[in-house]
């Protein structure tokens, strides 16, 4: 019988104001929203994927975007990482650098235009950047180990910056992104745990759905046959690793607070499956982590039937029509 799968339920935590533009203005609706999500039916974002998982005894790693507070204020990163401790759950880095040009004092020479991914900056100014996230969190009393860039738009650098900075751990990779560390398409693993020089890598995890086309196992983007199937297949392989991404406003409907059902039901479905089955799934932390291979090896990618992925056209039209 193969071991358990090691299940990482990793959440991008972020706030956006829906572009750049009086962002003072925009910016406490926007936390409500992305934070809270409160509707009619109840609080949809971040405190609905809490309750979750607390209900299935389950743990998440949530990466936490810290450079918004520099602009707005740490009380309100405060909040964030308070609503996430509370449970037990894992808090670690995540930075969208685009908050950059926002800070004052700038935080380096040329930070005063946008630029949208990690990897348009030079290793000093990642450098810069992920430890002025890593200050930010720490007066939070927040002190993360690992690491994942926005949009997975790391680079080579970012790794060497990551090492500067003392974080070892990075989930940063993911193959079915063109913005994920290009320079080191060919030299990394982007499929298995491995090591980028002093940097352990988890990458997210890619599998192949019913039309054969390439996936990441994304909540919002795959049905929820399509994450089992997804899940099955990896313990079948013997994979020992999967990683799952979903976002703090994953679970409300496009630029609303109301609740998308369909998502939600997908997230409560998954996270039963996965408390029922803690003998074959183990739902982990960074405190436990994955073997990391020393070479890569070629591996199988998991793969779902047509079924499922028939299914997730069917959600996507009901999604649609439903508004």
């Amino acid at each position: 019988m193969p071991d358990p799968v090691k299940v990482y339920l990793t959440f991008d935590i972020e706030v956006w104001c829906g572009g750049w533009k009086d962002l003072d203005a925009k910016f406490p609706a926007s936390f409500e929203r992305y934070v809270y999500g409160r509707s009619s039916a109840g609080d949809y974002a971040l405190p609905k994927t809490l309750e979750i998982l607390d209900r299935n005894g389950l743990k998440g790693v949530f990466f936490v975007e810290p450079l918004f507070a520099a602009r707005f204020g740490v009380e309100h990163l405060a909040t964030i990482v308070d609503l996430i401790r509370a449970g037990g759950h894992d808090v670690q880095l995540h930075l969208h650098p685009e908050w950059s040009d926002e800070l004052r004092p700038l935080p380096f020479p040329g930070a005063n235009r946008k630029r949208q991914h990690l990897a348009y900056y030079t290793l000093e100014e990642q450098t810069i950047l992920i430890r002025k996230g890593l200050d930010l969190m720490a007066q939070v009393d927040c002190h993360p180990i690992a690491f994942r860039a926005g949009s997975f738009a790391a680079s080579a650098d970012t790794f060497r910056a990551l090492e500067a900075c003392g974080l070892g751990l990075d989930f940063s990779l993911n193959e079915v992104s063109a913005d994920s560390a290009p320079d080191l398409r060919g030299q990394a693993d982007f499929l298995q745990p491995s090591r980028i020089g002093a940097v352990k890598s988890v990458p997210m995890t890619i599998f192949r759905d019913g039309t054969g086309r390439l996936r990441p196992a994304q909540l919002g983007s795959c049905s929820v046959a399509e994450l089992e199937g997804a899940l099955e297949s990896t313990r079948a392989l013997g994979i020992g690793h999967f990683v799952l991404l979903s976002h703090n406003f994953e679970m409300l409907k496009q630029g609303r607070s109301s609740p998308d059902g369909i998502v939600v039901r997908r997230f409560e479905k998954l996270c039963k499956l996965l408390a029922a089955r803690r003998d074959e799934f183990t739902v982990s932390t960074t405190a436990m982590l994955p073997t990391f291979k020393a070479n890569s090896q070629k591996v199988s990618l998991p793969s779902v039937g047509l079924p499922a992925t028939l299914w997730r056209f069917g959600e996507q039209a009901a999604r649609r029509f439903i508004g």
